[in-house]
């Protein structure tokens, strides 16, 4: 009885105690190959994609002879396409993730293991975070043979590439956690994340909107975004980056009390 007793104590320590590391990379490991095994889908298509867009952009409608300022537009564009082929699948992965385990019923098995809230949105969150990473260095590979691309500040590069990963990551498991069906799901993509992404400057210059456009521009997440990321490639920004790196912080850290929350809760995942 005392063996059982202590079982069960070493089991809630693991679960409700310290950090359990094995349960987290578990679940991370099951992230990453569960969109590996349809690699050509998840990783490939996004790529073959944005590579559409931005020959549309740069050829057919004339925009290497094209100029944003002094920048080439296709040196000003390719940032842009970059990070949001980052954010795009970073989001699909941990909502479709979430969204899927739920209909298929199976999210019981990730809430019964020895796991914490804190191990099950961190897992959930790393594994999209590295889908989007994936997607966005596959893309920024592709397009260095169509454009000039350089390393002008390397820590807004990488700043902005996690941090923007990491919130549409945690903005996806928020989604798959409220939604019950994939259409929901379809449903913030459409109406949330498409409209703030063509207001954020991926296409034009922020200047050239006007009235309540510039305004909900000077608010939108995805704007300090992508002037972040691109100049960390142009060295040139419309914002104060620093002001955007900690709006970016901000939004992170909200999100992500939020998804403890709902995981700790169990909102929506318990019947």
């Amino acid at each position: 009885m005392a063996n059982g007793d202590n079982s069960i104590n070493e089991f809630q320590s693991k679960r409700m105690g310290s950090f359990n590391w094995s349960g987290f990379r578990t679940l991370y490991e099951k992230e990453v190959r569960r969109y590996l095994k349809v690699f050509g889908q998840t990783v490939g298509a996004p790529v073959v994609t944005t590579l559409m867009f931005m020959m549309i952009f740069t050829l057919a409608l004339g925009g290497s002879d094209r100029y944003m300022g002094d920048i080439p537009y296709s040196v000003f564009l390719a940032p842009g396409l970059i990070i949001m082929s980052v954010l795009q699948n970073s989001f699909a992965n941990t909502s479709s993730s979430i969204i899927g385990s739920k209909m298929q019923g199976n999210i019981v098995d990730i809430l019964l293991a020895p796991l914490g809230a804190k191990e099950i949105a961190m897992g959930y969150a790393f594994g999209g975070i590295t889908r989007g990473l994936m997607v966005g260095c596959s893309v920024m590979i592709a397009m260095s043979f169509m454009t000039d691309l350089s390393f002008t500040h390397l820590w807004a590069i990488l700043y902005f590439g996690l941090s923007g990963s990491m919130m549409l990551s945690l903005l996806g498991i928020m989604t798959g956690i409220w939604g019950q069906r994939f259409d929901q799901t379809s449903a913030i993509s459409n109406f949330v994340i498409m409209p703030l992404s063509f207001l954020s400057g991926t296409f034009y210059s922020i200047d050239r909107l006007s009235g309540v456009w510039f305004q909900i521009s000077q608010v939108n997440p995805f704007f300090y975004l992508i002037d972040g990321f691109r100049y960390g490639f142009t060295g040139q920004a419309e914002a104060n980056t620093m002001v955007g790196a900690l709006y970016i912080l901000g939004i992170n850290i909200t999100l992500w009390v939020c998804c403890y929350r709902m995981f700790k809760s169990g909102y929506k995942l318990r019947a």
